[in-house]
Parts: structure tokens; C-alpha cells; sequence
């Protein structure tokens, strides 16, 4: 055989856990007397940090801010991580399993705590659609590939940022 056999490549959850969350309601209690129908923005961003050895942080920040006339009926953050454990596979398999895998294992917990953080708040759930992270990496990777990086170089595997607004 001219090839050598590569390792299968899998992938352990070793943690997950929420990082950081936040809640702001700057329009309150004004925001409680009017006509609620809010324009919902969301962002979502994607960070690996490579810890010891095959192990790497995947932080998932979930930002969902609601306007009321312009104005942010409230703000809520949830970073949602997770340690990773990541063994075989080559570099371009191990960027897709960072910026699609783990991205998609973290979301239900990230959807779940920003959900409970607006109810907490007075407002009507969250209810965040499902996120199609695969799709969220090939349109981050092409737009790499558009843009001409000015550093020599590159970047750690899965380590630029996955964002969707809605």
C-alpha cells in the first residue's frame, strides 16, 4: 500500500459548560406597557482555544437582541464551551469537526440557557430555530478564501469566527 492507513478520527466530550451569561433590559419597565412585537437580531460566533495535547475549548456566543421601535427591548448573551477531546484525522478534518461538530453539540444548551435567561426577564421564549453550523463553515471558509490575508501564515484550525444575523 503506497498510502498509510490514517487513524479514524473521533471526538470525546470531555465538558460543557456555560462559560459566561448575560441579560440586559434597558427599556424596562417602559417595555412592559407597550405593544410587544420585536424585531429579533441574532448573532452567533464561534472560538477554539487549543488546550494540552488533542484537547481544544470550543466557545459558542449566542447574542440575541430584540428591538422594540428602535430601541433594545433586551440584550441576551450566553457563551456555551466545551472541552474537546479530538484524536486522528488531518488538519482540514479536524477545522470541520471544531467549526461544525462541536458548534452544533453546544447550541441546545446555548438555545436552552438564553431561552430561560429572556423568560427570567419578563419576556415571551426565545424559541431560537435550529442552526445549520455546516452550512455557517463552508460560507466562512469560501469568504476566507475571497479575502486576501494580509498575515503570513495562518489561522489555528477552526479558530475564525462561524457568525450568522438574522
Amino acid at each position: 500500500m503506497a498510502e498509510a492507513e490514517q487513524a479514524p478520527m473521533r471526538m470525546r466530550i470531555d465538558k460543557i459548560y456555560l462559560k459566561d451569561a448575560s441579560f440586559e433590559s434597558p427599556a424596562s419597565p417602559q417595555i412592559f406597557v407597550s405593544t410587544w412585537q420585536p424585531e429579533l437580531k441574532l448573532d452567533v460566533n464561534t472560538r477554539v482555544t487549543p488546550l494540552e495535547g488533542n484537547l481544544h475549548e470550543v466557545v459558542l456566543t449566542v447574542t440575541a437582541t430584540a428591538l422594540q421601535e428602535d430601541k433594545p427591548g433586551f440584550i441576551a448573551e450566553v457563551q456555551q464551551a466545551g472541552i474537546f477531546l479530538i484524536e486522528g484525522g488531518d488538519a482540514a478534518q479536524l477545522a470541520q469537526v471544531l467549526g461544525i461538530a462541536c458548534p452544533t453539540t453546544l447550541f441546545p444548551y446555548a438555545r436552552e440557557a438564553a431561552d430561560a435567561l429572556v423568560v427570567k426577564g419578563g419576556f415571551p421564549p426565545l424559541q431560537l430555530a435550529p442552526i445549520n453550523f455546516e452550512s455557517l463553515y463552508m460560507q466562512a471558509r469560501e469568504n476566507q478564501a475571497a479575502e486576501p490575508n494580509p498575515e503570513e501564515g495562518g489561522s489555528e484550525p477552526g479558530s475564525d469566527p462561524s457568525r450568522v444575523t438574522h
